[in-house]
């Protein structure tokens, strides 16, 4: 049974399946700004950090962008990053370009939507056919080790206990 969320107070359905921590963090291919495929989730040798929004193009997801940027810059080499949205790899560029994200891959799940493999994808409502807020911490070994989906699509998400989980991780 998929999950669900709320906007501004009313309950919306997802799409996929309901992953877990210690699920296989399934292989999904977004498109970057540069419009070159990229693997999320597996196994990679690397812990990954896989952010889902909804749109770059709202208060909120900047915000968070934003500030995902800045949180991972300490952590360098050792955690791939990936802020994935449904908007075109062409407006993520023009995003990225206009507050100089460079910390993290802004990517697209507009080509493939592969994202429904982890149960983000918003099944009802204004908002359906894009993704729901979430994080999902993904270990060397391609597990999910953390998985926090935002009960309320119009808040940010707890960086604290996200950033306190990589850090333990790397």
């Amino acid at each position: 049974m998929a999950e669900t969320v709320t906007l501004k107070g009313n309950t919306v359905s997802l799409v996929g399946p309901v992953l877990n921590v210690g699920d296989d963090a399934p292989e999904a291919v977004v498109v970057t700004t540069d419009l070159q495929e990229k693997r999320v989730g597996g196994a990679k040798g690397k812990v990954q950090l896989i952010v889902t929004v909804p749109s770059l193009d709202t208060p909120v997801c900047e915000t968070e962008t934003k500030k995902f940027n800045e949180l991972v810059q300490g952590l360098g080499d050792k955690v791939d990053v990936t802020v994935i949205s449904m908007d075109l790899p062409f407006a993520e560029k023009r995003f990225c370009e206009s507050f100089s994200i460079g910390n993290v891959t802004v990517a697209s799940d507009f080509r493939y939507r592969d994202m429904e493999k982890y149960g983000v994808l918003i099944a009802e409502g204004a908002l359906k056919g894009i993704l729901a807020r979430a994080v999902f911490i993904v270990d060397k070994e391609g597990k999910v080790a953390y998985k926090q989906l935002v009960p309320e699509i119009t808040q940010e998400p707890n960086y604290d206990e996200v950033l306190s989980k990589l850090k333990s991780m790397v």
